[in-house]
């Protein structure tokens, strides 16, 4: 299974600068993000002591359900 990160790098770069984008563009440069987890809690926690941005907690809710869906078993 891929990490959370490893899923959200498809999300870099694209064209529309929309929320999804950012915090996936944020991840990419914060050297502390949990690269290699797979864990909700883990991820989540680390979201809400350093949010890059006001909405990036419920963009993240908004993508988990969509990492659940495409890389859980």
């Amino acid at each position: 299974m891929k990490s959370f990160y490893h899923f959200m790098m498809r999300y870099r770069g694209n064209k529309q600068l929309d929320d999804t984008r950012k915090l996936a563009e944020w991840m990419f440069e914060d050297l502390s993000f949990p690269k290699h987890s797979t864990d909700y809690e883990e991820i989540s926690s680390y979201l809400e002591w350093h949010t890059p941005f006001p909405s990036a907690i419920a963009t993240f809710d908004q993508l988990w359900s969509e990492y659940e869906e495409v890389e859980k078993p």
